[in-house]
């Protein structure tokens, strides 16, 4: 026996009303005080909320303002027909050599993903002392760092600042960023960056 197929309209309905929910019990509001600061009705409120009805993007737009959320909060439920996951185990992930005109080091791929509204990547990386001086960057998006060995200078625009184990920075990477100087023999540290393609 077979189970009826889903209408995708009907599917993101739900899980919009699934998101909202959510949403208002988490800032504690009940469906008439969402509805009084929204300016859609309380029944409206419940029939979304039921996955009852396709809302506009108007309604969505007001009951999102009312719940201080971004209007993309209320498709988080959504789904697509697919999702990516990687796991990488100890000691493992794709090694790669970046080699520049004055500069090599190693690094290791982590996490790769690319999807139409974001790249994410995250990468191990070592970098030597007599390896030459390193290169900096300028991108888009957001870069976060977390030293895991070693001590190196870090500089963000015309910021300098000592890295070692255990600190952490993220920075907009649309300013100048990168480590000028290592000051131990190895300096081994993850990077994660997120953009918008």
């Amino acid at each position: 026996m077979t189970r009826p197929v889903e209408q995708p309209g009907k599917r993101i309905d739900k899980a919009i009303g699934a998101s909202l929910k959510d949403l208002r019990v988490q800032r504690g509001h009940s469906a008439r005080s969402l509805a009084a600061q929204s300016g859609v009705s309380a029944a409206m409120v419940s029939r979304i909320e039921n996955g009852l009805v396709s809302p506009s993007i108007g309604t969505l737009a007001a009951l999102a303002d009312a719940l201080e959320v971004p209007i993309i909060s209320l498709f988080r439920e959504a789904r697509t027909d697919h999702t990516d996951f990687t796991l990488v185990r100890h000691g493992e992930g794709l090694k790669s050599t970046r080699i520049t005109d004055q500069h090599r080091h190693e690094y290791i791929n982590l996490a790769m993903h690319a999807r139409k509204d974001l790249r994410f990547q995250a990468r191990q990386v070592t970098l030597l002392r007599d390896s030459g001086k390193p290169p900096t960057y300028v991108g888009h998006g957001v870069v976060f760092i977390r030293v895991m060995e070693g001590e190196a200078i870090y500089r963000y625009g015309q910021q300098e600042m000592t890295l070692g184990a255990g600190d952490s920075i993220s920075v907009d990477a649309e300013l100048n960023h990168g480590f000028i100087e290592i000051l131990t023999p190895e300096f081994v540290f993850l990077t994660v960056q997120a953009e918008h393609p």
